[in-house]
């Protein structure tokens, strides 16, 4: 993300916290931090796609993702 968004996000941060934020700028922080969030979301599982796990024998196998728990 451009480093401008996020000072702009960090801006509009401080001003809802001095209780001055219009709703303009109310949605404009809404979706600045939804692109920031869809950003991180995005990176951090293109790092877990990449991750090789090492047996104790040498074999080498992608992470896997996990089953959800049943529903009892």
């Amino acid at each position: 993300m451009d480093p401008k968004k996020i000072e702009r996000i960090n801006e509009l941060a401080r001003k809802k916290k001095a209780g001055t934020l219009t709703e303009q700028e109310a949605a404009e922080q809404a979706a600045l931090r939804k692109e920031y969030l869809d950003g991180y979301r995005e990176n951090l599982k293109a790092m877990l796609d990449n991750i090789v796990v090492q047996e104790k024998d040498g074999s080498r196998h992608p992470l896997k993702r996990k089953d959800p728990p049943p529903v009892q």
